[in-house]
């Protein structure tokens, strides 16, 4: 399954050139395993941009551009505005580190930060296992998670995706937290896009791609935008946004794309988001008013001020805001009514997403050098009774979980208890995007259910932390740890066998649309019926697949169907 491809480089090279995207399955079938071919350089790569030349390093087989600038920094009144392309520079540009990220005051436990006030942080980065103008390799830009309000490039190493699958790999920095999505009538009112300026960061990084990415033997034709987390939610939102059409020819969602279709979770209403934006700017002492001197008060405030005050409150639409331009509707909407960029779809989660969140709450729930202890019976009822007993939820919701989910039922632990509750709620909405999207699009759907995943957290007694959110980067991305206080770990055997299919799956995708390379096996097309499977399940030693009804009753996504379309607020 996923096995590699016996063509020689040459002979995929040439076969590159004649790319079609008709013909990409015929042609490529197990294309992502080949091997990285062996550049000759007299010096350090340099390839030509259209803002100047950047010079890179050879390593892992691939070439690397690290920190190449593609946006002027957003500083002064440049702040809550689009970004401005980057202006060209006369000196050979050397990208050989990854540049500065993006201001955020949090680290999600280890994950993410370190915190920091930097807002000259649009660069970008790009993996390459060929630099021919003539290759036409596959593009996969990938946008990092971390809640939009953290995250960064480094520990994102492209080289494995850039060469077993023979793709160019493109990363990215993008303004978080309240400089990356911020609504204020004083900003709004002022004649450019607003909002979502994370998303403009985005956008303009792949119209850097289409304008550059040739030089580094990629196709701009072929581009996938991938994500995982909040980075999969903006790839969805990329799905919606008007302003992607033509910079995007497929999209990989790893984890919460669904995440707008949930109680609590949907892309933020405008009025909503310029209430908080207004919340914002009086926490600031810039005041309550809307003119022009509110949004000069505002873009005078110091980066320090404004992650401190952020910290300190709900002020940021960090899952997209519905300004009428950059995301014209609610996703939900959009995919429901077909108003969206319709290309190729991956879209899945791993199997214990819950025990993630719980793994920060312990971690920061006690003081250095304590014994950090997983969640008890009590704990476990009280987050349900909390969480479910208020609107959207109709009444009763609360009783109805603890009985579906007792604790008896899970070896008397409340974590395993509260992992399903909080995964099964968040995969059924996956699963309700599935079922929306496969009529429209092809959607391949899956689970990651490695539970030897390793733990980049430090060790917590009692924890468990099973098939966690964010397992499933590192098997793609190799040594990823969460952030620079989080542990690397080697994978072993096995979850190296794991990490080299899915590395082949996704590039099979960014070659042809299909994971396969062509075919349905082994990973079948999903469709919203119950006699085939549509499901893969991905754990090593075999992939299993499952039909809908069998995934359906596993993750109880008959209880939770109904409560996910709860206040539901339309177009």
């Amino acid at each position: 399954m996923f096995e590699s491809s016996k063509l020689s480089v040459a002979s995929h090279l040439n076969a590159a050139k004649a790319f079609k995207p008709a013909t990409a399955a015929a042609l490529l079938l197990g294309a992502a395993a080949l091997a990285a071919p062996t550049e000759a350089f007299a010096g350090p790569p340099i390839v030509q941009t259209d803002a100047g030349k950047v010079q890179g390093i050879f390593q892992n087989g691939v070439s690397e551009f690290l920190g190449i600038p593609y946006a002027e920094p957003p500083l002064g009144n440049l702040r809550w505005r689009p970004p401005v392309a980057h202006a060209p520079w006369s000196n050979v540009l050397k990208t050989i580190a990854y540049g500065p990220i993006c201001a955020q005051s949090n680290e999600f436990g280890v994950f993410a930060g370190p915190p920091n006030n930097n807002e000259d942080c649009l660069y970008l980065n790009v993996f390459t296992p060929s630099l021919n103008p003539k290759a036409k390799l596959p593009v996969v830009v990938w946008i990092h998670g971390g809640g939009n309000v953290d995250g960064e490039t480094p520990g994102y190493d492209g080289s494995k995706l850039a060469a077993q699958g023979h793709t160019v790999v493109v990363s990215m920095e993008y303004r978080l937290n309240v400089l990356g999505w911020m609504a204020h009538p004083a900003l709004d009112h002022e004649g450019h896009l607003f909002g979502n300026y994370g998303v403009l960061d985005q956008q303009l990084a792949l119209k850097w791609v289409q304008a550059n990415i040739a030089n580094f033997g990629g196709d701009k034709n072929n581009v996938t935008v991938g994500g995982q987390s909040s980075g999969a939610l903006d790839a969805a939102l990329s799905m919606v946004s008007p302003l992607a059409k033509g910079l995007l020819n497929k999209v990989i969602c790893q984890s919460y794309c669904p995440a707008p279709l949930l109680p609590g979770g949907f892309s933020t209403n405008l009025a909503t988001a310029e209430a908080r934006g207004i919340a914002f700017a009086v926490a600031a002492g810039c005041g309550s008013g809307t003119d022009a001197a509110t949004a000069k008060c505002l873009r005078n405030l110091t980066a320090q001020q404004i992650e401190t005050i952020a910290a300190t409150g709900n002020y940021i639409g960090g899952q997209g805001i519905v300004d009428g331009q950059i995301v014209p509707y609610q996703p939900m909407t959009a995919f429901t009514n077909g108003e969206f960029n319709h290309v190729p779809l991956i879209n899945g989660d791993v199997e214990d997403e819950q025990t993630f969140f719980m793994a920060i709450t312990e971690y920061d729930s006690s003081t250095v050098n304590a014994d950090r202890t997983p969640p008890n019976a009590a704990q476990y009822t009280s987050y349900v009774n909390s969480r479910y007993t208020t609107p959207p939820y109709p009444a009763g919701t609360a009783a109805a979980i603890l009985a579906l989910y007792p604790i008896s039922a899970y070896g008397g632990s409340a974590e395993l208890a509260w992992d399903r509750v909080g995964t099964d709620s968040a995969i059924c909405g996956q699963r309700i995007l599935d079922r929306i999207l496969a009529p429209q699009i092809p959607v391949y759907a899956y689970e990651f259910d490695d539970q030897t995943a390793p733990f980049y957290f430090p060790k917590m007694p009692g924890f468990v932390p099973l098939a966690y959110h964010t397992a499933d980067i590192q098997y793609l991305f190799p040594l990823w740890h969460g952030g620079p206080n989080g542990i690397p770990h080697a994978l072993n055997r096995a979850q190296t066998q794991l990490s080299d299919k899915l590395v082949a799956a996704w590039s099979n995708f960014a070659w042809t649309g299909n994971p396969n390379g062509q075919g349905n096996s082994p990973w079948p097309r999903y469709a919203d019926q119950s006699i085939q499977p549509v499901w893969l399940i991905e754990k090593e030693p075999v992939f299993t697949t499952q039909t809908d009804a069998q995934y359906s009753n596993l993750r109880h996504c008959d209880f939770w169907d109904p409560i996910a379309f709860v206040g539901f607020p339309g177009p």
